[in-house]
Order: C-alpha cells, then structure tokens, then sequence
C-alpha cells in the first residue's frame, strides 16, 4: 500500500493500483483513518444514548399499566387506544410492544385454543385383508338438499371392495353393522387387520370403537383436513362418480342400490386397476393374480416370437403385480439414502 500511495501523486491512483495489482477498495481504506473513537480492546465504543430516549421511570410507568390486572387480556394496541381516551399519553404504541420484547413478554397475551398435534398415519399392507379403509360419500337424491349415503370399505392391498351399503343416513349403528358384517364373510382373525378411516362422526364414533376393540382389530384416522391420508377410498369414490351412466340424481334409495350393485360387481370382477398391475381387484384378492400374470407373459411372449421387430425395447412383459400398499410411507432423506 505504501508503494502504491508513493505513486498516486505521480500517476493517479487508479493506474497505480492496476499496476500493482491492488484493488482501490482496499487503498482506500487503508487511506482513510477509522473514523470516531476506539477502545484501547479494539472493540465498538458504546453507542450514545438518544436524546429522544424515555428515562427509566417513565419505562417503569408503561410497563406497570400494561400489566395492570384491567390490561391482562387486552393487547399493547388496545392499552394504547384506552389511555388515549382517558387522556393519558406514555408513548407511542410501538413503544409499548418493544418494551414488552425486551422483557420477554411479547408473546400473546390472551389465552388460545391449541390444536392438538395429530400423528401421520404410516400403514403397509404386503398381503389381503392387511389394512382396509372405509369411508362414506353422499349420493344426491331426487331433490335439493336430500341424499342417500354410500358406505364402503376397501382392502389398500388388493384394492377389492371387502363391504358396502346404501343408507338413507350416516350413522355408527349402520357402520356398526357393515363392518361385523364383512369381518364375518373374510373371517378375519383378531389381531389381523387394521381399517383406516377419515375423522367422520360415524368413524370417530364410541360405538364403532369399541366394537373394533372387541374384533381385535387396530383402527387409525387420517389427520384433519389431509384427504391424502385416505387416498384408497378417495380415488375409489371418483371411479364411481366418473363411472359412465353415473346419474346426476337418483330418484329413490332403490336405484341407488341396483346401480352400486352393478357397480361394484364391475368394479371387482372386470376393472383392470392402474395400481395392481391392470389387475381385477378380485384376482389379486383372492390369489389368482400370478396365474393371470403368467398367462399374460405368455401371450406377449407369443407375439414378441412372431413379430420381433415390432419391439422396438425388446420382449415385452406384463405391469408387474403388486408387493406393497401403503399410506404414507416414510420419508427417506439423502443421508439414509447414501447410508444404505
């Protein structure tokens, strides 16, 4: 710096630095002494206290009317606004919240409802009857404001529609009664099984809890408002509603129960399901799931030997079947990802 500053006088100081190979930022603040004050520690002196500044007691003075037992629910805004109108002025109100921060009092003042914290429903069904999820959605009847209300339970494994039921209302009784029902003709054991539901009143309901407790069967519920955590039954509900010849109304509870039939008859038998491989959800329930994807592999096999060159990507196979179903599976971050 110093054989820079010897030339600055002669060539300027932007020549200089460039022929030295010094930036100007660092010469001028080599230049230029530091400006005010300093500690013999090298610290920051302390700042000057604002002329404008409240003195200690009037501080004091803010603080005792904001903890006044009349202010303890009221807000600094509200403390503010009530003095003024008793002619009483202390500070601005931005004062008074930032007298409140400094002593660590800036949180609400008033008592609030705290939501509890609900738990993510992590559930892996590898095999039937594993996990089911039954929900229930409204079918509109023949005038505003009246309906007819689905119930239905579903295995997340094999994706097969285990119950259902048409009421003319919600109730745990009818849930009650559907899900005996259905354990009854899968003969599910206890300690097997697991049914997933949304938070409905009839989901949520005693009667249908301690009626699982009895069956041996573990239930758990979505969280509020996270339609996510009942993919199954929400993504079933939108195939029946996009059903081709899906009313917009239906004209009795009669008509609702002849359609859900054939519905569900379709539904079980003859839809090829995009998640279990293009699969009935009755082969794959009930064991017959292999022997189709072998005879599908056959056939492909068949048509790859007479015509080769139609496989562009080499002999075709079957959509495997499935392994694992489950509602939201656990996250796997980056390190456990390279640990593994």
């Amino acid at each position: 710096m110093e054989a820079a500053a010897s030339l600055v006088p002669t060539v300027g100081i932007a020549p200089a630095c460039c022929a030295l190979g010094v930036s100007r930022a660092s010469f001028y603040r080599t230049a230029r002494p530091p400006v005010g004050p300093s500690t013999p520690s090298g610290d920051a002196p302390p700042r000057r206290a604002s002329p404008r500044a409240l003195a200690p007691t009037e501080r004091q003075a803010i603080l005792d009317q904001l903890h006044a037992p009349r202010f303890a629910d009221q807000s600094p805004t509200a403390v503010y606004a009530t003095l003024l109108d008793e002619g009483v002025y202390l500070a601005s109100e931005r004062t008074f919240y930032r007298l409140l921060a400094e002593n660590g009092e800036s949180r609400e003042r008033r008592d609030q409802l705290t939501h509890p914290t609900y738990h993510k429903p992590e559930l892996l069904a590898v095999r039937p009857n594993e996990v089911w999820s039954w929900d229930i959605t409204r079918l509109l009847g023949p005038a505003k404001w009246t309906y007819f209300y689905l119930y239905v339970i579903l295995d997340i494994f094999s994706r097969y529609v285990v119950g259902w039921m048409v009421a003319s209302r919600e109730t745990a009784a009818l849930a009650e009664r559907l899900i005996t029902d259905t354990l009854t003709k899968q003969e599910i054991a206890a300690g097997a099984l697991t049914i997933h539901a949304d938070r409905g009143t009839s989901m949520i309901s005693k009667p249908v809890a301690l009626l699982l407790a009895d069956l041996g069967v573990t239930k758990t519920h979505s969280r509020p408002h996270t339609s996510n955590d009942n993919p199954f039954s929400e993504a079933q509900f939108k195939t029946l509603k996009y059903r081709p010849g899906f009313p917009e109304r239906f004209t009795c509870i009669e008509e609702a129960r002849s359609f859900c039939q054939d519905f569900f008859t379709w539904y079980n038998a003859d839809h090829r399901h995009a998640g279990i491989g293009l699969m009935p959800p009755e082969a794959v329930h009930y064991g017959r799931a292999t022997d189709l994807h072998a005879s599908r592999a056959d056939v492909l096999r068949v048509a790859y030997l007479a015509h080769p060159e139609r496989f562009v990507n080499g002999r075709p196979v079957p959509p495997p079947l499935p392994t694992a179903a489950w509602i939201n599976p656990p996250v796997t971050t980056k390190s456990e990802e390279v640990s593994q």
